[in-house]
């Protein structure tokens, strides 16, 4: 598929590169007011689990909603775009990355990976949701179009998904990590086991569980879900590495996500995709000021809240339509024997 883009790319950089100057003291009220409601929301459950559990309910899920939060500054940390400096950088960022269960300097280089190669068919894997092109799954085994039907289902990858993540898949180091990143896992596993005593201390073991259990399922439902629908959209960009670019891969391969304003402050912003993957350096709190005053930018596909459930069926990428499709387009093209 052809595109029709006009961007000047050095223009594009350079005007970026001026928003990309974090605020210290931006940053540090971001982080008060993330991580001060947060701590007392726990108080605030624990409360409520002894004397409402209908007030539990909405407690719960807003200490999810400060856990998307955190991540947000965890992430912002792990593209060094938080603090100037790295040293806080990388506290902060070890720091949240216990409180939402996440080995900071392994997810680090992964998500490092990720921006280098998003939108690149050459390249897939690491960091990203997988995806198969039409042909690929064509070819392959029944077994092996099985288990893409599976991790590509509703169920497994938004409500399985997100238990499976921070309770196992984070939990210990993929097969080609290096010794720093497996360190980041192990380290991260001891420091979760102190944080586990000392909230149960706190808060004793069963409301531990059932304060800690659901908030973290629900920010990690939410988390699986803005990273899927930011990636997997009608009119993505994804090309072979000798054609793709990256400012187009960046303008058209993550979307604005144009969510109500409270979601947008939960989220960090997260739903300006494009700007983020054209320049990790911008803090979260640059972000909206970008869109609002570099006029190219809203060349990027956007997509609202419900519009964004339409993702649910796009499944495969189909090369010579240049589309995402559905699992019904690998029946109805499939190549005689």
């Amino acid at each position: 598929m052809e595109r029709s883009l006009s961007v000047d790319s050095r223009k594009l950089q350079d005007d970026l590169t001026q928003y990309q100057h974090s605020g210290r003291w931006k940053s540090i009220w971001q982080l008060i007011n993330t991580l001060v409601p947060y701590a007392g929301l726990w108080y605030a459950c624990s409360w409520a689990l002894n004397n409402s559990v209908w007030l539990f309910i909405p407690l719960v899920i807003l200490l999810a909603g400060f856990m998307i939060r955190t991540f947000i500054i965890f992430h912002d940390c792990g593209h060094g775009s938080f603090f100037k400096s790295s040293n806080a950088n990388d506290f902060w960022g070890v720091l949240t990355g216990i409180l939402t269960f996440t080995p900071y300097f392994r997810w680090k280089a992964n998500h490092a990976k990720h921006h280098a190669t998003s939108g690149n068919l050459d390249k897939r894997g690491i960091g990203d949701v997988w995806m198969m092109t039409l042909k690929e799954y064509q070819a392959a085994s029944p077994r092996e179009q099985k288990t893409y039907r599976m991790y590509r289902n509703p169920w497994i990858m938004f409500f399985l998904g997100p238990l499976y993540i921070p309770l196992f898949d984070n939990r210990r180091p993929g097969k080609d990590d290096n010794a720093r990143d497996r360190r980041s896992v192990y380290r991260t596993n001891l420091a979760l086991i102190a944080y586990a005593a000392i909230m149960i201390l706190i808060f004793g073991w069963k409301n531990f569980l059932l304060i800690q259990l659901p908030s973290m399922y629900l920010a990690h439902f939410a988390g699986v879900w803005l990273f899927y629908v930011q990636h997997q959209f009608e009119g993505v960009y994804w090309e072979r590495n000798k054609k793709w670019d990256f400012v187009t891969a960046g303008l058209e391969g993550g979307s604005f996500f144009n969510l109500p304003w409270v979601l947008r402050w939960f989220t960090g912003s997260i739903g300006y995709h494009h700007i983020h993957h054209l320049n990790s350096r911008i803090p979260n709190y640059n972000l909206a000021r970008c869109q609002n005053e570099i006029p190219v930018l809203k060349q990027a596909p956007e997509i609202g809240l419900f519009a964004s459930f339409k993702s649910i069926k796009y499944k495969l990428w189909d090369e010579e339509s240049g589309q995402m499709v559905g699992f019904a387009a690998a029946r109805e093209k499939q190549p005689a024997a």
